[in-house]
């Protein structure tokens, strides 16, 4: 890809899920890509067992907010990735969409988050080499 490409990460409440891909694909992409992130009803703050999960890895996302998720945001990705928001994501033609079917880390203890972690870093490293993204060790 000649341009740095934009990925927006989505769900519900911004806080967790969408967070930890975001963490991710900057991380992975050594900061080779834009990353967006929102959620359609967005929570108070970063779910704090999702912050945890993510330090283990070496990512801190503990300075994160949840944000609402906006038009323009999806109108500025390459590719939308949403985790369970349902039919409140605005959709643009011509886009790139998934929707990854992901078990929601909320009110979950560490080892379940640390599971729905690892299949987003997995998800997350498969999109960036779909993208033409290098994927950096971290």
């Amino acid at each position: 890809m000649d341009t740095q490409p934009t990925i927006l990460f989505v769900c519900v409440h911004n806080a967790g899920r969408s967070q930890m891909a975001a963490g991710y694909a900057r991380a992975l992409s050594g900061g080779t890509v834009t990353v967006l992130s929102g959620g359609s009803e967005p929570g108070t703050g970063i779910n704090p067992v999702a912050i945890e999960a993510m330090r283990e890895e070496g990512i801190d996302i503990s300075r994160a907010v949840p944000q609402l998720l906006q038009t323009d945001d999806v109108r500025a990705a390459d590719a939308v990735i949403t985790m369970g928001c349902g039919d409140a994501c605005p959709i643009f033609p011509g886009k790139r969409y998934e929707d990854w079917e992901l078990d929601d880390p909320a009110g979950k203890d560490l080892v379940t988050v640390r599971r729905v972690r690892d299949d987003i870093r997995s998800r997350v490293e498969q999109l960036l080499r779909e993208l033409d993204v290098e994927v950096v060790a971290s």
